[in-house]
């Protein structure tokens, strides 16, 4: 029985991944935030106004490491926290001022980044990429 996976789209997707994970990971820390810092603070950036739960849902974190990386936002000034008047058990979490100014500048740099792991593929070739991507979600 062969016990070395022979999938190489499977193998390449998933190493790429990987490598893709850990310079985006290296980059974030440049701003001295771990992804998991990094991708809370992103989902307010682009949505506004959540709730933990929504935020957890977002980024697929457990909600006891959410409350933990909420907290060390919080500390930190990025974030805080509002009871919500209709409803005492949910919390609303929103960007800071600070949090704010400090997200208008690393986003920019942050696309740029992303792009040009990219800017190597022509627009079919992503086109492409996209489709044989969803293709492959689908059936999860």
């Amino acid at each position: 029985m062969e016990r070395k996976c022979t999938n190489l789209p499977f193998l390449n997707l998933m190493q790429t991944s990987k490598a893709i994970h850990e310079r985006i990971k290296e980059e974030i820390a440049k701003n001295k935030l771990s992804i998991t810092e990094f991708s809370v603070l992103e989902v307010l950036y682009q949505k506004g106004k959540q709730t933990i739960q929504q935020i957890g849902n977002c980024i697929l974190i457990s909600s006891g490491s959410m409350t933990y990386v909420i907290d060390k936002l919080e500390q930190r000034g990025f974030l805080s926290r509002n009871a919500c008047p209709d409803d005492r058990r949910v919390i609303h979490v929103i960007l800071t001022d600070y949090g704010n100014e400090m997200m208008n500048e690393i986003m920019p740099k942050y696309h740029e980044f992303v792009h040009h792991m990219f800017d190597s593929l022509d627009s079919d070739e992503a086109e492409t990429l996209v489709k044989l991507l969803k293709k492959v979600r689908n059936k999860v």
